[in-house]
């Protein structure tokens, strides 16, 4: 709010000077124009960075702002177009910061202020709008609504940078850095309902960590989460670009290989489970191997869930048969009669 309030009390001041000149203001006047409208602003900044609660102290000191501008509309004895400019400015900028509610208390003050003030002065009135004072006001009617726009347009672009963001952390496993298992199961899915759609084929790697909860009880959770970090960094330097890995949970990790039938996936497959064997998985020479089961979409799998259940039994029966393995799954076949 600092620069928007800067601008619009300054053009506001403009304004307002127009018709204090053409009624002859006194210097106490004078003196009032220029503490609220020049050096309210940085009060407004300071105490905003002081406060315990910057969002209610800010919220305040636009309040104060609707009370000076009721303050110099009485002050100006209602000068029709200085006036009503102010008005529309005040209600413009306290809509776009707090919606109707809050625009409703400020208007609330303001006209609170303007009658407490016109009041004291003899509830004195002339609407009349020379040239000068017309001049004086269209600083503030052109220039100031860019400056609110530009403020809004500054802060929609943040509002949507940081949804963005929220939208990668909400997707985003926060130790591996790959898909959570929500997010990647939907992607399963949509690729899923592609391959049923078109008949193209996609298979996909379950894929565990063997002797994971020893290296734990070894080395700690730190080490622990270090290797499965690593693990992760080599998933994503070892898949093609469309490929899509996420941490299924814990120490497992799913792969999904659009286009890429099982051949192609146990050669993938194979490529992965070499490079992490041969890579130092932590800062203390950690060393792990892998189970990777391999399945690839049968048009007979009625549910994306049944895709990733073959994938799991693979990965089982890797595990069964001595671990650091891959292992295709092979859907059974009825026996003929």
């Amino acid at each position: 709010m600092y620069l928007p309030r800067i601008v619009g009390l300054a053009l506001g001041g403009v304004a307002i000077a127009g018709v204090l000149v053409y009624n002859g203001a006194s210097a106490a006047t004078w003196i009032g124009l220029f503490l609220s409208t020049v050096i309210w602003p940085h009060v407004a900044l300071w105490a905003g960075q002081r406060s315990r609660n910057p969002y209610r102290t800010e919220m305040r000191g636009l309040m104060v702002d609707s009370a000076l501008g009721g303050a110099w509309i009485a002050l100006m004895e209602f000068n029709l177009l200085p006036s009503a400019v102010i008005l529309i400015m005040l209600i413009m900028d306290k809509m776009a910061v707090g919606g109707t509610r809050f625009m409703s208390k400020c208007t609330a003050v303001l006209i609170a202020t303007c009658a407490i003030v016109s009041a004291a002065m003899g509830f004195r009135a002339n609407p009349y709008t020379s040239m000068v004072e017309i001049i004086g006001a269209l600083p503030l009617l052109m220039l100031y609504p860019m400056v609110v726009g530009l403020t809004a347009y500054r802060l929609a672009r943040r509002l949507r940078e940081q949804n963005q963001l929220l939208a990668e952390i909400s997707r985003t496993d926060g130790l591996s850095g790959l898909l959570n298992r929500r997010y990647w199961e939907e992607v399963v899915s949509a690729e899923f309902q592609r391959c049923r759609r078109n008949g193209h084929r996609a298979s996909l790697l379950m894929l565990d960590i063997d002797h994971f909860k020893a290296v734990n009880d070894r080395h700690g959770h730190p080490a622990g989460d270090e290797v499965i970090r690593n693990v992760a960094a080599i998933l994503r330097d070892s898949l093609r670009e469309h490929d899509v890995p996420g941490r299924y949970g814990g120490e497992e990790f799913g792969i999904l290989l659009p286009d890429t039938p099982a051949p192609g996936a146990e050669v993938i497959a194979e490529r992965v489970r070499k490079r992490i064997d041969s890579a130092s998985l932590s800062g203390k020479g950690l060393r792990a191997t892998v189970s990777i089961g391999i399945a690839q979409l049968d048009p007979q799998d009625m549910d994306y869930s049944v895709w990733i259940s073959h994938a799991d039994r693979a990965l089982y029966a890797a595990k069964e048969r001595g671990r650091n393995r891959s292992v295709r799954f092979d859907t059974p076949r009825p026996e003929p009669k």
